[in-house]
């Protein structure tokens, strides 16, 4: 599997090292229809916006992409237009396959509210100084994923590599779900992983699907 690797920065760099046929664009290598048709399949770990300035060149590469890309805004027909292009292509705030084991956790924290209608959930996540969006996207995933209100809050220091945690507040209980990522190769594996099934598995179909819906496909695979 040939990489073309948007973005080789704390995150993207961790691709190249862990896959050598990995084709690094930047500045000095722009991605170009044609450069790009020489690979398998797109990672990107740009900025959000400048990876949204990419979108109709990857599409008109013709080859499938899988992205850690945040802070932006999708097209509001992009899965339409990759279906009808048959194209497959994988979005994640996240690419820790853990992540996926505390999305079922925090499922199941949501009924809470039946047992304690009165409790209060707070979520805060921590990364280092030069992620710019603000609550990280795993955050915002992390409130969609609970189906209540949420007060978020964010800390920016260091060099963290990323850490969320989720708590319930009620009179009785109070119950945490903490995630911490100690590698930045965590999220450099899973979009590898991501790649790989969405090149050899033909049952994942066209259009953009989310990371964590791969991943629970696997996880479940065993179960009718």
């Amino acid at each position: 599997m040939k990489v073309a690797l948007l973005g080789a920065g704390k995150t993207g760099g961790k691709v190249a090292e862990l896959h050598k046929e990995t084709i690094i664009f930047n500045s000095t290598n722009k991605p170009t229809v044609e450069n790009l048709k020489s690979c398998d399949v797109v990672i990107s770990f740009l900025a959000g916006p400048i990876f949204a300035e990419y979108i109709d060149l990857l599409i008109e590469s013709n080859i499938p992409v899988v992205t850690g890309s945040t802070g932006f805004e999708w097209p509001s027909n992009i899965n339409q237009t990759l279906k009808s292009k048959k194209l497959k292509w994988v979005r994640a705030h996240n690419f820790s396959l853990g992540m996926n084991i505390v999305k079922k956790m925090i499922e199941i924290l949501s009924m809470s509210s039946e047992l304690y209608p009165e409790a209060q959930y707070m979520i805060h996540d921590i990364h280092h100084t030069q992620k710019l969006d603000s609550p990280s996207g795993t955050a915002l995933s992390w409130q969609d994923w609970l189906g209540k209100k949420a007060h978020i809050s964010a800390e920016r220091t260091g060099d963290v590599v990323g850490y969320h945690h989720l708590e319930m507040d009620s009179k009785q209980e109070k119950i945490k779900i903490t995630h911490e990522a100690k590698d930045r190769a965590i999220f450099a594996r899973g979009a590898l992983w991501a790649a790989d099934k969405i090149l050899n598995d033909n049952d994942i179909e066209y259009g953009l699907t989310h990371f964590s819906d791969i991943v629970s496909k696997y996880l479940y695979k065993d179960q009718k």
